[in-house]
Order: C-alpha cells, then sequence, then structure tokens
C-alpha cells in the first residue's frame, strides 16, 4: 500500500532552486533513508513533505490526499505526518510528565507504552533542564508522537550523539516501526546508520535525486564517484590501469572501475604485486595503504603481520564501472 508519493516536487528559494523535480513513492511500513552532502536539499524535501515548506511545482500526497503547504493553511502541517527537526525545542524548567501532558491523545496504557518504546519512563519527574541532550531528543520525540502520527520523519536525529545515546536512540526508532507500527524516513550523513536500517535510500544532490534503492545496490553499484563516496571508502581506477593491472577491458573511456577496499584481498601467490606504504589499525581489522603499478589502493585485512614497506600480491573479488 502507498502511504506516500512525492510527484515533481521543486523548490526555489531567492532564485536559487532547492529541490528539483524530486519524485518517489513510500510504501507502508517501509523505512526510507536520505543520503547527500550537506545542501543537497534533504532537509527541504523532508519539511515539504511535512506541509512545512511550499513546492513551487509539483504535489506531495499522503494516503491519496494532497498536503496543503503553508501558503494555503492557517497552522502549516499534517496531522499525520510528524517531523522532528535538528533544532527542536522543549520548555524549560517544567517536569517532563507536564511536557508530555499537553499535547498527549493516548490513554494510559497507550502512553505507558509510547513512553517505554522511547527510554523515558525513568525520566517523567525529572526537569527540563536536568536533561542530556540525547534525553532531551527522546522527550521531544515522545512528544510529537503522542498524537500517534502514521509517518514520522527524522532530520540527522543521530548527529551531536554520543555512542551510548546513539545506539539507545538506534533502539527507539526500531521499536517506533515495529511496535508501533509508524513509517518513518529519516536523514543521516553515517553510512552506517542508512546501510543497516533501510529498506530503500534515496541519494540528493545539489537539490536532485540521482539514485535511488537497496543499501545493497547503492553500496555495490553506485552511479557515480558522489554515490560511492556517501557509503564508505572506495577505489577509483582510470581504465588504462583497469586494463594493466586487472585485465578488464569491459568499460569505456568515461569510465572508471570501482573498487570497495574488503573487495581486494591478499593472495599468497598467482596476485597483482604490490608495495603496502602504509598501515592502519581499526581494532577488528587493518586498513592497508598499497601502490600497484602507477595506483594507490586501500584494502582490508585481518592479517596482523604486515608492515609499510612489504611487498604483497592482490585479487578482486568485486568490481564495477562507474
Amino acid at each position: 500500500m502507498t502511504l506516500l508519493r512525492v510527484s515533481g516536487i521543486s523548490v526555489e528559494e531567492e532564485g536559487s532552486v532547492i529541490l528539483h523535480n524530486i519524485s518517489f513513492n513510500q510504501q507502508l511500513h517501509q523505512k526510507i533513508a536520505i543520503a547527500g552532502e550537506t545542501g543537497s536539499g534533504k532537509s527541504t524535501l523532508l519539511q515539504t513533505i511535512a506541509g512545512l515548506v511550499q513546492p513551487h511545482r509539483g504535489e506531495v500526497y499522503f494516503n491519496d490526499e494532497k498536503v496543503i503547504g503553508p501558503h494555503d493553511k492557517l497552522v502549516p502541517g499534517h496531522p499525520e505526518i510528524a517531523y522532528l527537526s535538528q533544532q527542536f525545542e522543549l520548555p524549560q524548567f517544567l517536569r517532563v510528565e507536564q511536557v508530555l501532558r499537553y499535547t498527549n491523545t493516548l490513554t494510559d496504557e497507550e502512553a505507558q507504552t509510547l513512553y517505554e518504546v522511547c527510554r523515558i519512563s525513568h525520566l517523567l519527574q525529572r526537569r527540563t533542564n536536568q536533561l542530556s541532550g540525547g534525553e532531551r531528543q527522546r522527550i521531544a520525540l515522545a512528544r510529537l508522537l503522542s498524537t500517534w502520527p502514521a509517518l514520522l520523519l527524522l532530520d540527522e536525529p543521530f548527529s551531536n550523539l554520543d555512542m551510548g545515546h546513539k545506539n539507545i536512540l538506534k533502539s527507539v526508532i526500531r521499536d517506533i516501526s515495529e511496535e508501533l507500527g509508524i513509517t518513518l524516513m529519516l536523514i543521516s550523513h553515517d553510512p552506517l546508520d542508512t546501510l543497516s536500517w533501510a529498506d530503500e535510500i534515496l541519494v540528493m544532490q545539489q537539490g536532485k535525486l540521482i539514485q535511488q534503492g537497496t543499501p545493497q545496490q547503492l553500496y555495490h553499484e553506485p552511479v557515480n564517484a558522489y554515490t560511492a563516496s556517501l557509503f564508505g571508502k572506495y577505489n577509483l581506477v582510470p581504465l588504462a590501469s583497469a586494463k594493466t593491472l586487472f585485465g578488464l577491458e569491459n568499460g569505456n573511456e568515461q569510465q572508471q572501475l570501482l573498487l570497495r577496499p574488503e573487495s581486494i584481498e591478499l593472495v599468497q601467490e598467482g596476485g597483482i604485486p604490490a608495495i603496502v606504504t602504509a598501515v592502519h589499525y581499526f581494532g577488528s581489522y587493518y586498513e592497508l595503504e598499497v601502490q600497484a603499478g602507477e595506483v594507490t589502493l586501500l584494502l582490508k585485512t585481518r592479517q596482523h603481520n604486515i608492515k609499510a614497506g612489504d611487498t604483497v600480491q592482490l585479487a578482486v573479488t568485486e568490481a564495477w564501472w562507474v
């Protein structure tokens, strides 16, 4: 069932195009993540979906009904779409239970379930000025969810959180979907957040939607180096070097060979000779910088006895032309 339909959305601001002809659908309970560099239009897209920004062209439909923009609505927003900004605010010096009571439309049982999902039951008697940043965020989230929206839009929810609060919030977001049955869409700069969570990812660049697909598709088959860079480290090998080193000749002059670091393995014999120029330790693996002919490559290995200056042999397990 299609919950959300975004059709040809364009937004301009002071003569600049912020969004250009964006179209996509979101199914009920489908988890969508939006990736892109700063200034690519991600936040404006969420705000437009929520009815907080007026599109210059195109429409947003929620449950087959048009979302009315702020030019045509006295109080902007849609009653079934909740949007949590990066700049959320809470009233100062009030107890948490007072803050939540003002917007709560739930029964006592429903409210208790919501507080447990948001991991805030133990915070209800605390005052808002006594909370950490991560706790304040979860209170703001619970306040939004107290109206029980059908769609929740999260703008960079993991930014500025330490690892502990980030892991708590990930559990909260999972339970919002699985236990409360609310459909989610979020923005994140961290590829580990989007790849492990989303059913589908939208890639934004300069206000345009340039690629859309599953996490596996975007990681392994990016349309260009920009998309590849959003989801982790990579190597780009020019066509001539790809032919010389790997014997691959099915690319064209405009393409380069994309190799993820984990797609290059160390082998005992029969591989491509290379010299190790640097070794970096990352806990569960080592990252090697190697020089193979005229090409510098990054690769991952669990071998711990390699040092700069060693000669190694390489084999490629996966590669894609971009």
